[in-house]
Order: C-alpha cells, then structure tokens, then sequence
C-alpha cells in the first residue's frame, strides 16, 4: 500500500488559543492575590500591636500598663527568651503573650526558669502546643466556649473581687488538686491558677485575652481582675515572641503544617471543596440531547471545522479516529464491493480490500480498525494515511 506525502500540519496550540484556556484561572488567581493582600493590609492597620502594653490601639495593652504603674508596678516589654529567663524572680510577673509561638525548646528552657523563681508566671490563651510543658497537668478542651462574659464561681480572692469578666475563650481542666478553678463556661474553667509545689510561686492560665485589650478594659471587671492578676509583684514583665529571636530558629519536631496557622488550613480545606463543587456544577448534565432541525443549512466544511476544534479543545483524539475511520470504511465499501451494513465488520472490509489493492491485511487492519492515536502528530498521520489509501483504492 502506498502512502501520500502531504505537508506537514502544526498540531501545537498557538498563544491566543493557549491564552484564551487559562485567561479564566489566570484573573481567579488575580483576584484572590489582590484579595489576600487587601485583606492583610486592613487586617495589619486593625489589630497592630495586639496585646503590646505600648500599643494604643483597641487590641493593644497600653491602658493596663499604665493603670498599673499608677500603682506602682513597673512594666517592661521583652522579645526573647533569653531576657524571659533572665527576668524570672520572685517579685517579678512574667505575662507570656502568645505561648504556643514558643518552640519546643523554647518552652522547656522558660519552663525550667519559672517554676522554681517564687514569681507568678502568666499564659495568654495558651493552646495544646504549649500546656504540657509550660503547664503540666492542664489540657485545653477542643469546643471554646460559647460565652464571653462568665462569672467566677470560685473562691480566689482576685477572681472574688473582680465578679464577672470577658475570660471566656479556650476551656481547661487540670489534675492538679491544688489549683484554684475559676469562670467556668459548661463545667470546664477558663481560668485557672496553679501553685508551684514550693515557694510562693504560681502559674496563671488565661483562656482569653479580653481583658487586657484597651477597647474592653473598662467592660465588667475585667479591670479589676487584670490589675490584680498582672499587679500582684512590684515589676511586670510583658514577653511578646519574635521570630527574630535566635532561640526560635530550632523548631523541634514541629513539621511545616504545625507552623501553620489553623485558620490557613480550614481555608485551604475550603477551596478544595469550592473547587469540587465547581466542578460538578461545570459536570451537570440536564439530560439527553435532543436533535432539533436546523433553520439554516450549514456547509459541510463548517461542520466538519467546528467539530475538528471541539475534539481538539477536549483532546478527543480517540474520537476523532472513530470519526476519522468509520466515514473512510463508508466511503471505501462501496468502491471494493462491499454492502454498507458490512463497512464496518473487519471480516468483510479488509479481504475485499487486500485484494483489490494486493497489500498487507495486517497494516491495513491497523490503520482502519487499529487504536487511537496517542498524541495529536499521530491523529494528523492517521489522517493522511486514510486520505492515501482512499485516493489508492479510486485510482485501481
């Protein structure tokens, strides 16, 4: 069988059909960056300095630390741990700011200088990360609580004195017999206080940081109760975590997804399912297609262009051989003698054939009835293959 030398055609996309593909993912990815970025920057001139005592803004601390030097308690802002440690004392309050920033590392060396010093050491919303090494026996309940505002419910003077405060946030519950249980939300304490085993010391644990926020100071006791807790030593020192502390570089067995923020993995859990749902939505399917009667006729090059782009748009190769084949077989039968309800049975198709052309049964069931081609150069082979052996079997 002979086969025609006809000039070659390009089978790869061109830049507009390629940018006319991605343009759509392309602008989602736009908007979502322009997103993020406005989002951070509102975000960042809302909340700067959250919980920084020199910080005037509503999530900062500055209105405590100054109600407290009017009574006479120093206050003084570090960023690492080594001035933490350094710092602990027995007439000192260590307030830890963000304790589950702290690496394991971290911890155990703040651990190891506090709960000896005879001082009070206080952690703001401490989280599972952090309470078994820098509160051991406490753990923290998975459900927050539900109520913001709680009352006491316990007999520690300071909580006693101050009656109702915005301590409601992570609940805890703890082993340690000696520990004063206080503002219970459902059963379980969002704050607690622990004595040390020797000494004057403690360990205070705040589920929530409400009450050092300048904007819900003057809300319920929350005064009263964050100037007695943080008040109750001569000297306050407010530790606020740095990356740039050197410390901080060892991240001990913490994998990439533990540095994460657990809100960064909700809202990529999110997108996924977004992105599910998406796609069955694009994947919907309103029932069979109707045939309907055309009000105009259509050229059959029209036809045959517009189907060719649909095909290659989906990269139907597979169909676009059957196409390709079957209306070759239909056209070829006819010509070698063969009814049209037996084009398309290869025991009938391709004796008739051989013998007309004397070539090789074998290639010529491959290339009328043989697999689909593999990539778009070998559907424009297979296509000029068919066009020669038509053109053959017309000149025999």
């Amino acid at each position: 069988m002979t086969e025609a030398t006809l000039t070659s055609t390009s089978a790869s996309p061109t830049a507009r059909q390629v940018w006319t593909r991605t343009r759509g993912i392309v602008l989602a990815v736009v908007i979502l960056l322009a997103a993020a970025v406005a989002i951070a920057a509102i975000r960042s001139g809302a909340q700067h300095g959250r919980l920084d005592p020199r910080s005037a803004d509503p999530y900062g601390s500055r209105a405590t630390a100054e109600l407290l030097g009017d009574r006479g308690v120093s206050t003084r802002v570090i960023t690492t741990l080594d001035e933490a440690r350094s710092a602990a004392g027995a007439d000192t309050t260590l307030l830890v700011a963000a304790p589950d920033l702290l690496t394991d590392r971290q911890q155990a060396d703040l651990r190891a200088a506090t709960k000896n010093s005879g001082g009070r050491t206080i952690l703001i919303a401490p989280d599972s990360p952090s309470l078994g090494t820098l509160a051991p026996g406490v753990t923290a309940d998975p459900a927050i609580s539900f109520h913001s505002t709680l009352s006491p419910s316990c007999d520690l003077p300071a909580a006693r004195r101050a009656g109702s405060a915005d301590t409601g946030g992570i609940r805890y519950s703890t082993s340690d017999p000696g520990a004063d249980i206080c503002y219970p939300s459902d059963g379980l304490p969002t704050l607690l206080r622990i004595p040390t085993a020797t000494g004057n010391g403690d360990t205070v644990v705040l589920g929530a940081p409400d009450i050092l926020y300048n904007n819900r100071l003057d809300k319920q006791g929350n005064a009263s109760l964050a100037l007695q807790l943080l008040g109750s030593r001569p000297h306050l020192v407010w530790y606020l975590p740095s990356l740039s502390d050197t410390s901080a570089t060892d991240a001990g067995k913490k994998t990439f997804l533990d540095l994460l923020p657990s809100g960064w993995l909700w809202g990529t859990l999110q997108l996924f399912i977004a992105a599910g749902l998406a796609a069955l939505w694009r994947a919907r399917r309103l029932g069979p297609l109707v045939p309907e009667r055309l009000p105009v006729a259509i050229r059959a090059s029209e036809t045959v262009e517009g189907r060719a782009r649909l095909y290659r748009k989906a990269n139907a190769r597979d169909r676009a051989a059957t196409a390709l084949r079957s209306t070759t077989r239909t056209r070829l039968a006819p010509l070698i003698g063969v009814s049209p309800a037996q084009a398309h049975a290869p025991e009938a198709l391709l004796p008739a054939l051989s013998a007309r052309l004397h070539g090789d049964g074998q290639a010529l069931h491959a290339l009328l009835f043989g697999p689909p081609p593999s990539d778009d150069a070998a559907l424009i082979s297979l296509a000029d293959q068919l066009d020669a052996l038509e053109r053959e079997v017309r000149r025999s």
